[in-house]
């Protein structure tokens, strides 16, 4: 049958079972958009291109599809691509799809003209151009399976406008079979203090294992706070199976084993073994560790607020079917370390900070019913502030909590450490009414200073039915360490 190259990739989408198309219109991708309307597919239209692809992000690890992302072409995909790199890092299946200047055009000065794929292709599993309106659908479909085969990652696609307006014969493809990661086996059966770690796309298979498991996706690595005293098993273990994980930064390139720790490393499949009962609990014991101060630690009345005080509030939110989103940064550390919840999205590997409020958008459409709670810095805030606006058009009523101190904190902390408070200098923020924003945009917004006004503040929120934000002004405190 006859149809334009544009309808041929909204077709396709949508014969893959494609929910949400997290989109930002320009010139170049117009044609979709129209093509989206017989498709039937869905577009989440959003304020900045990085929130695409954050948004395709969360969606991918939440629930498995790939996450699909439409921007323009030119500065629209240099926008995006920045985003590319947390995905990536956090192995989440996203495409990424850049309109471009027309195959016609190339090499005359074209509007917008830019060499996207190869700025993309460092961010990705694959990145090229399309070349014609016949194939785009076969594209299309290789786009995604790449996305999601193996261990899964972000993959970027350019259609040029000629190839979107062309019409052509064509029939989209069926057929979009997954090809499953190279499966291998580790035994560890010898082992007396044996361990599994497991990379992000791992951790979301949620396997059993026979021995104690550990799941890794903090840039912080042994010394994320939120598994507590993991340094000291991994020390301790004679065998280890990587499973999805390499030897990296994290890890300290291998260091944070013994030197005669045995590790072998697979992308997936079947590990062998067994630990005994005390092991299990030494590790068990490791990672629940955290201070004994933190049960009873209080603020000063008038505040601001202890960042643990106000986990334990906020705490409280998260029910049987929660999803915590967690920013980076020092405010995100206590976060992780202090809240837990049945599914957690947080800045992953990359350590990155500013996504939290598309995670959050993105979690609330995969998860309707869930409670969702974005937990994230002042600094943070100021990324994404207008996908508030996104969240008000399409009723994500999601809940940020924003950890106010007035400055970008992490480097702030830097400088103390590395150069003494005298050089501490260029990082303060304004104490800014973040709350009142968010009302401004049509949320739901509350400024608390105070820790006795902050229950009541969280529960306001959660009664409100709408996308809320809560700006507590907290301690300028440096991150958890054990």
């Amino acid at each position: 049958m006859k149809m334009r190259g544009a309808d041929l990739l909204a077709r396709t989408l949508a014969a893959a079972g494609t929910r949400h198309v997290f989109a930002l219109s320009g010139n170049h991708v117009m044609p979709i958009f129209d093509a989206a309307l017989d498709a039937k597919l869905s577009l989440v239209h959003v304020r900045h291109e990085a929130a695409t692809v954050h948004m395709a992000d969360a969606w991918g690890r939440l629930t498995g599809e790939a996450g699909i992302a439409l921007v323009t072409g030119g500065p629209g995909h240099a926008n995006a691509v920045g985003a590319l790199y947390t995905a990536l890092a956090a192995q989440s299946p996203v495409v990424l799809i850049s309109g471009h200047a027309p195959l016609d055009e190339l090499g005359k000065g074209a509007f917008q003209e830019m060499r996207q794929a190869d700025i993309a292709a460092p961010l990705c599993k694959a990145s090229w151009t399309a070349q014609s309106a016949a194939r785009l659908g076969d594209d299309v479909a290789r786009a995604l399976r790449i996305a999601r085969s193996g261990i899964p990652g972000p993959v970027h696609l350019s259609v040029p406008n000629d190839v979107l307006d062309a019409t052509v014969d064509a029939s989209f493809p069926r057929d979009f079979t997954v090809e499953t990661p190279v499966e291998g086996k580790v035994d560890l059966s010898s082992a007396k203090r044996p361990l599994v770690i497991l990379g992000p796309a791992a951790m979301r298979e949620k396997r059993s294992y026979p021995v104690p498991a550990i799941g890794m996706e903090s840039p912080r690595g042994i010394n994320d706070p939120s598994l507590g005293k993991v340094a000291d098993v991994l020390k301790r273990a004679d065998a280890v199976a990587l499973v999805g994980k390499s030897r990296d930064f994290t890890l300290k390139f291998g260091q944070a084993f013994a030197p005669d720790c045995r590790v072998q490393q697979i992308e997936s499949g079947e590990v062998v073994g067994a630990s005994s009962s005390e092991w299990a609990e030494e590790v068990r014991a490791a990672l629940a560790w955290r201070p004994a101060e933190w049960r009873t630690v209080k603020s000063g009345g008038e505040g601001p607020v202890h960042p643990v005080e106000l986990c334990r509030e906020v705490q409280k939110l998260m029910g049987k079917n929660a999803v915590l989103v967690s920013d980076g940064g020092e405010f995100g550390q206590w976060a992780q370390a202090c809240l837990g919840a049945p599914e957690r999205v947080i800045n992953g590997p990359a350590g990155s900070i500013g996504a939290a409020l598309p995670f959050a958008a993105a979690a609330k459409l995969a998860r309707p019913d869930a409670t969702v709670v974005a937990m994230l810095g002042d600094g943070t805030f100021g990324f994404h502030t207008a996908e508030l606006d996104t969240a008000v058009r399409y009723g994500l009523s999601y809940i940020a909590v924003i950890g106010n101190d007035a400055c970008w904190n992490a480097e702030y902390q830097i400088q103390l450490r590395a150069y003494g408070k005298d050089r501490a200098h260029g990082l303060d923020l304004l104490p800014t009414r973040y709350g009142a924003v968010a009302a401004a945009f049509g949320c739901h917004g509350e400024d608390v200073s105070k820790p006795a006004d902050l229950s009541n503040a969280l529960e306001r929120a959660i009664k409100s039915g709408k996308p809320a934000c809560v700006n507590v002004a907290i301690e300028r405190l440096a991150a958890p360490k054990y």
